[in-house]
């Protein structure tokens, strides 16, 4: 008979709060000390492209397809973990946690700007970008809501409509479903606020601060 291993569960909210903040850290880290780009979405990415491409400018727009192609790639690399890994002792997202922590170490250790022709800006907003998309992938659900710890639209999207519908209906369900995403949301400005400031202090190396969110999350899920 095959054994049956318990699982720890990864949906808790304090997870979605600490990789909230995580997210929120990301975005603020890369637009400060990254040239100015957001790395967590790729919303901007694709339509910069769209519009480089519509100048004429192809060089310009080929530049946003590294992101973009890191963010596919996480997505796609995050479900082969999932399958791989699902079911054993230790859970397949501590893997994938495990993944973007070494990834973030990598990335404190890249300098700003250009060497010997080498932009390490586009590196680091690229490897960014693969971590967001791991995260997003792997993490998706907590306390019963959907949503994304690296952005915001969805989230406020949701947090609305289920207070539209308390409002409607006054079903606290309702209620306490949009304090939920609207917790996630704050948690994310937290952790873009604490980015902003750690940033501004140690530029490039400030990313390092991101280590302790993801260590504490991997520890967490051993509980």
């Amino acid at each position: 008979m095959k054994e049956i291993r318990k699982q720890h569960n990864p949906e808790t909210f304090l997870i979605g709060a600490i990789l909230a903040i995580v997210g929120g850290y990301l975005d603020a880290y890369t637009y400060i000390s990254r040239g100015q780009v957001f790395a967590n979405a790729q919303t901007g990415n694709i339509m910069l492209f769209s519009i480089h491409l519509a100048s004429g400018n192809l060089l310009g727009a080929l530049s946003y397809i590294p992101p973009i192609l890191a963010f596919i790639i996480g997505i796609a690399l995050s479900e082969y973990i999932k399958k791989r890994m699902d079911g054993g002792r230790i859970l397949w997202q501590q893997y994938i946690l495990l993944l973007e922590l070494a990834i973030i170490i990598t990335v404190s250790f890249l300098p700003q700007g250009s060497v010997y022709g080498i932009r390490y800006q586009t590196i680091a907003n690229v490897l960014i970008s693969f971590v967001c998309s791991l995260q997003v992938q792997s993490f998706r659900r907590f306390r019963g809501i959907f949503c994304a710890t690296t952005m915001c639209t969805g989230n406020l999207r949701s947090g609305v409509e289920a207070m539209s519908k308390y409002a409607s209906g006054k079903n606290k369900t309702d209620l306490r479903t949009a304090l939920k995403f609207y917790a996630i949301v704050l948690f994310f400005i937290i952790g873009a606020v604490i980015g902003t400031l750690l940033t501004n202090l140690f530029m490039e190396k400030s990313v390092i601060f991101c280590a302790a969110g993801l260590v504490l999350a991997i520890i967490l899920l051993f509980f």
